[in-house]
């Protein structure tokens, strides 16, 4: 019976989804037979959760919607599908003061995700599952808890070295505005 179900077991491989497409492998051409064409060239479009360039401006706090805590630094931003992005910021701040910052600027109490490593989530729209990927909302996270010591500057020889929090903004799409 164990010998039934480990090969079972082993049998079953996980596939990624979605599948990434494959192109067909070319075919020789055939003596007297025009060429193939070549195939029509695809747009570059970056992958999914793709970060955004490098250059990247730090974003308004018009374009998403919420206060951007003051001293906090611009890391990324990441396409979240659906015409969605969401944007990552550093802070010295610890996590009980970005909480304190941002149940006061929203006037919402939040919603404690985790308590270890603390995450909290404060919701500033309406989710609609057919336009978004996302509920629109700022999500903070502590990265001082255990051996982490924090989130590493992606930019090197920056300060601070690390940040004590990460702030996520998901902005409001403008269709939902």
């Amino acid at each position: 019976m164990a010998a039934v179900l480990g090969s079972a077991a082993a049998a079953q491989v996980p596939q990624p989804f979605p599948k990434p497409q494959t192109q067909q492998p070319a075919r020789p051409a055939q003596p007297g037979s025009p060429a193939p064409s070549s195939p029509a060239p695809t747009q570059n479009t970056p992958p999914p959760n793709a970060p955004a360039p490098a250059s990247e401006a730090t974003p308004s706090e018009a374009l998403l919607g919420v206060p951007i805590y003051p001293n906090a630094q611009f890391i990324t931003s990441y396409d979240a599908g659906h015409g969605q992005r969401y944007y990552l910021f550093g802070s010295d701040a610890g996590f009980p003061v970005l909480v304190k910052y941002y149940q006061t600027v929203l006037k919402t109490r939040g919603t404690v995700v985790f308590e270890t490593p603390a995450t909290q989530i404060f919701e500033v729209g309406r989710f609609d599952e057919r336009s978004m990927a996302y509920p629109p909302g700022v999500t903070i996270k502590d990265y001082t808890w255990g051996p982490a010591g924090g989130y590493l500057n992606p930019k090197r020889g920056a300060t601070p070295e690390r940040f004590a929090s990460i702030i996520q903004i998901v902005p409001v799409p403008p269709s939902a505005r």
